[in-house]
């Protein structure tokens, strides 16, 4: 089976968030909400927000790239945590509304199945 293009987006952004990490000094210690924010964009983009909430998934990578970069900024370094937290809050909502999108149109679905049937029941054909 062929990987979709998705599925090798995938791949690539997290190998790539993973080389960036790696090429930091093994010394430094990453605050743990870069990786809260790591998960929270992977959690996204596993529910499909690239296709229903892409500005918010792009804002999420975007912020968690200029987390990782201030976590390797000496002068910026304070700053990681915060811009780490939006990232993953703006990943959240992502996930969220990804999710909502989804659940809306199978509620829909459901709805046309109800008075599909309630269509055949009152005039008695076959579907």
């Amino acid at each position: 089976m062929n990987p979709s293009f998705a599925q090798m987006r995938r791949s690539l952004y997290v190998i790539g968030c993973a080389s960036a990490l790696s090429f930091a000094a093994p010394a430094q210690v990453l605050p743990p909400e870069l990786l809260a924010a790591e998960q929270a964009v992977a959690r996204a983009a596993q529910a499909d927000a690239d296709q229903y909430a892409p500005d918010l998934l792009a804002q999420a990578r975007q912020g968690l790239e200029n987390a990782q970069r201030a976590a390797l900024d000496r002068r910026e370094r304070k700053q990681a945590p915060v811009l780490a937290q939006r990232a993953a809050a703006d990943a959240d909502l992502a996930r969220s509304r990804s999710e909502e999108a989804v659940a809306s149109a199978q509620l829909e679905q459901r709805r046309a199945e109800v008075r599909q049937l309630q269509r055949t029941l009152g005039t008695g054909e076959t579907p």
